[in-house]
């Protein structure tokens, strides 16, 4: 390719509306133009890195077994409907109707399309197990789209879905996924950990996610620096603590603390730990009809200690908790008598139910809010002040320094980009769907299922939020828009230049090597800006006063310095650099 038939509209201002750097450059680099509220254009140079994302995706989901397919973007909402997700999905699943009333929407994953295809396909135990995958564009209604590509509305993933004949065959099909899955973010040369994590709305027991470690990442990475252990936020469990519950040395007396709402400020006021209070969260749980009717609402307490925060996913997970949401003020009112910022377990006007942290319940001499505003109460003892709590659960996230729960050291926490997730679905979606086979004895079973995502449109603003510097991005080998730049200095002003340049060109192309020929004629210091800029790692510079030496120009992306290569050893010079 060569500069000159390229649409590559580079630009010096940064967007006043890009959050981050990799949005930044990837504008700025002539990569990706915004249409509306989280959708782009991808232009020439972005879709390049798009394509050989792809490609590297597709290698070794063909290697592990998988067979590609195309599965349509719109889908009918009675599959939907089928699987219990039309409801349950919420705002995400963008919904419409055609010509003739039917419900449809647009596909933010395949889970129900796969399923209504395999069980029409699939009729015995000799046709498993299937691996089938797809890239496909998906759209989820983001309530906020930001970042940029990173999370946005319409994107582009490749999904794969497993069918096996029983549990052992699906897990085994599972770790084949996991393992391809190493070896495609090894191949794209990131920095990334695998980590244990929630299935969310996909459903299923077995899932890992693969983070991009970056500081910009939206997720918290929580692992042990002494083993292998590493999970999501959401999924890290925090240990129990150890020994009995301390005994109580206070009585319990109600204090004056106006205007003091947190535990924070509660603590600072009363000169304790802020790990002394235990902060006080309200919620509900609705009961409904056929209809939808709400029939019923149970009204919970969550106690936590002050210096800790609750964790979402945990909490749906306890008994009795799962759909919550958080209390209406009246509700708070009507059991508590009391706004929020005050409210305690003690002194209640209607009975609720208790969920305490697994660390209140060995608290003593605690601190929380006394139900009147602008006091709290002390010396707060299990068993003297308070029955015992309804449930003991682990409602927090984690926190740097807590024991890992292999016992092996302590937890530490980074940020990542989630870039990869793999599910062990189980029979979630093949029982709701009656997806079965017949297996050796002429019964049918259900099919066992996996999912596995990667985030192909997602990666690379994930690299370069990895990888690049003041002056711009910098792209691994493997997945750059170009993998060489040749530079000719005066090029339309000399000969010598000119036929070295294309020469060299060739000789790369010739090679299999990505080059591109940047034939513009353009200044050194306004040329290498622009592939500072868009990042491509290896620059050859030709220019006449190193020709007359027998050499040209090599430098690294990385390098600080250029370093002079004779112009016979170049295009071997260059091929060491490489790591593709």
């Amino acid at each position: 390719m060569r500069y000159s038939e390229m649409h590559l509209p580079t630009g010096r201002e940064i967007p006043s509306d890009a959050e981050v750097v990799s949005n930044q450059l990837m504008i700025r680099a002539g990569m990706i133009r915004k249409l509306t509220s989280g959708i782009y254009s991808y232009l020439p140079l972005g879709y390049r890195v798009i394509r050989k994302v792809e490609r590297i995706v597709r290698e070794e989901m063909n290697k592990a077994g998988a067979q590609e397919v195309h599965l349509p973007m719109v889908q009918p909402a009675e599959l939907w409907q089928e699987s219990g997700r039309w409801t349950y999905y919420g705002k995400e699943l963008l919904r419409f109707r055609d010509r003739n009333d039917r419900d449809y929407c647009l596909g933010p994953t395949h889970e129900e399309v796969i399923t209504d295809l395999v069980r029409h396909d699939i009729k015995t135990y000799r046709q498993l197990p299937r691996n089938l995958y797809q890239i496909q564009t998906k759209f989820r209604d983001e309530v906020r789209p930001r970042f940029g590509v990173m999370r946005c509305r319409e994107f582009g993933m490749k999904d794969a879905y497993s069918f096996d004949r029983d549990q052992a065959s699906a897990k085994a099909s599972y770790q084949v996924m996991a393992q391809a899955y190493r070896r495609i973010f090894d191949r794209f040369g990131l920095t990334y950990r695998a980590v244990a994590a929630d299935s969310g709305a996909i459903g299923g027991d077995l899932s890992e996610e693969f983070q991009v470690i970056a500081a910009t990442g939206e997720d918290a990475i929580v692992y042990c620096p002494q083993s292998d252990y590493a999970a999501n936020m959401e999924k890290a469990e925090a240990l129990a603590p150890s020994g009995a519950r301390g005994a109580a040395t206070q009585g319990m007396a109600k204090v004056a603390t106006p205007g003091k709402s947190t535990c924070a400020d509660v603590a600072e006021l009363l000169g304790v730990p802020l790990k002394t209070t235990v902060k006080s969260l309200v919620l509900a749980t609705d009961e409904t009809n056929a209809a939808g009717e709400i029939v019923k609402t149970q009204v919970w307490l969550l106690l936590l200690r002050g210096d800790h925060d609750m964790n979402e996913i945990k909490v749906a997970k306890v008994p009795g908790l799962e759909g919550f949401r958080f209390a209406t003020l009246g509700e708070i009112d009507e059991h508590f008598g009391c706004k929020p910022g005050y409210l305690g377990p003690i002194g209640l006007k209607k009975p609720l139910k208790i969920v305490a942290d697994r660390e209140v319940t060995l608290m003593a001499d605690w601190i929380c809010g006394a139900n009147e505003a602008d006091f709290h109460t002390t010396g707060v003892n299990w068993g003297r002040d308070l029955p015992e709590p309804d449930a003991v659960a682990d409602l927090r996230n984690v926190v740097a320094g807590d024991p890992s729960p292999d016992g092996q050291g302590e937890l530490a926490i980074e940020r990542g980009i989630e870039v990869g997730h793999v599910f062990y679905l189980g029979t979630k979606y093949s029982r709701a769907m009656n997806a079965t086979f017949l297996d050796e004895n002429g019964k049918p079973q259900p099919l066992e299922m996996g999912c596995y995502g990667i985030g192909i449109t997602r990666l690379p603003a994930a690299a370069i939020e990895q990888n690049h510097d003041e002056r711009g991005i910098i792209w691994p080998d493997a997945i750059a828009p170009f993998t060489v730049v040749i530079c000719p200095v005066g090029m339309d002003r000399s000969e010598a230049v000119k036929t070295t340049a294309e020469s060299l060109y060739a000789d790369l192309l010739a090679a299999g090597v990505d080059v591109i020929l940047d034939d513009r004629g353009e200044r050194p210091g306004a040329m290498f800006a622009d592939w500072e800029l868009i990042g491509v790692p290896h620059r050859v510079t030709v220019g006449d006063k190193s020709l007359k030496e027998g050499v040209v120009e090599y430098q690294h992306r990385r390098d600080a310095t250029a370093s002079k290569v004779a112009v016979a050893d170049i295009l071997t010079h260059v091929k060491g650099r490489m790591v593709v």
